[in-house]
């Protein structure tokens, strides 16, 4: 009867909680929502501005740009919560426009996150998923859900490498017959890319810049191996000298300069996973390679990159930045196949 409910009042849901996105999907149903984790509120309080219209896209939008008496702040870093209450009037916000309804009955639902948080802000998350409005809720690993989701044989006695190349984090694994044998877990990722970028501009150029201007920097001329056609943009920033706005014309050989340490922790986070495997599985790895997911994983040349540095096949996974998302879902769809393998949280 209970069973019978939850299909027609409720439903199941799969989230990827990151630093600089929040996606949703729905079991059956497909990914729902895509959103940058951002969320504005009056200084002097702690509620979302607009009833929740101030949440995702449009507070992006208002990052750098807010007057005194308004912030836009991301409440997830480095997959960790930062500010509770944001986070759940950011989730109760993200729950509603996924499933297009207040919820009947509170969903079921499996939270991906990184592998490197503890046990308390495990804790956290649950907490303000409970809040927000989920029941019964499970946490995975976001390596494990992206191997799943990226179609990897991981139940199968072979290895499968994924790195989840995320916004606030790294996620390396090594995967075979349904669970991780060797993984790691590091704050380096998209954002501190965007840092290196904002350290090199100051310190070649005198120029300064905002995150968002970095990003974009990375997003239309980053590179992490040569291109076949070098490219170029212009970019607006506070000269530090003058203390005036002036322009600069940036290259993708310099935004490749400039993620060379970021880069290479990457590099060392990979080849620490493949060194804790057994000699079995490394074998395995020559063959079968790393699957790139994560926004990162669109990155200019990663694969190349990687493949050079680590001599083994790198390819990145279909649609990265919704593997993970893919992947959780999928493991909701078979509970009973994945349930031993998930953090349970107590649902209500």
């Amino acid at each position: 009867m209970l069973n019978w409910l939850r299909q027609y009042f409720s439903c199941d849901l799969a989230i990827d909680l990151g630093t600089t996105a929040t996606r949703i999907g729905l079991s059956g149903d497909g990914i729902r929502l895509d959103e940058p984790s951002v969320v504005a509120v009056s200084r002097n309080s702690t509620g979302v501005i607009g009833k929740g219209a101030a949440v995702g896209k449009l507070a992006h939008q208002m990052l750098g740009r807010t007057p005194d008496g308004i912030r836009a702040v991301r409440p997830i870093v480095h997959g960790v919560i930062s500010d509770f209450e944001l986070t759940e009037a950011m989730l109760r916000y993200f729950l509603q426009k996924a499933t297009g309804q207040k919820l009947a009955m509170r969903p079921r639902v499996v939270i991906a996150v990184p592998g490197c948080i503890t046990a308390v802000e495990k804790r956290a998350v649950i907490n303000s998923a409970e809040r927000a409005g989920a029941g019964q809720i499970w946490l995975i690993e976001k390596a494990r859900a992206a191997g799943v989701g990226a179609g990897l044989p991981v139940s199968e006695p072979v290895a499968s490498m994924v790195c989840d190349l995320g916004g606030g984090t790294t996620e390396v694994a090594v995967m075979s017959l349904g669970d991780i044998v060797a993984s790691r877990s590091i704050r380096t990722a998209g954002d501190a890319m965007d840092l290196a970028i904002i350290k090199y501009l100051r310190r070649r150029y005198s120029l300064r810049i905002g995150e968002q201007s970095a990003e974009q920097l990375k997003l239309r001329i980053g590179s992490a191996a040569p291109l076949d056609h070098e490219l170029s943009h212009e970019v607006s920033g506070l000269d530090t000298a003058s203390g005036i706005p002036r322009k600069a014309m940036i290259t993708s050989e310099e935004i490749r300069e400039a993620l060379y340490e970021p880069l290479e922790e990457i590099v060392d986070c990979v080849r620490g996973t493949i060194e804790r495997c057994q000699p079995e599985l490394i074998a395995d790895l020559a063959d079968t390679g790393i699957v790139l997911t994560g926004g990162v994983a669109l990155l200019r040349g990663i694969d190349r990159h990687l493949n050079q540095r680590l001599g083994i096949p790198v390819r990145a996974a279909e649609a990265p930045t919704l593997t993970v998302t893919r992947g959780a879902m999928i493991c909701l769809d078979h509970l009973e196949q994945w349930h031993d393998r998930l953090d349970s949280g107590t649902g209500r």
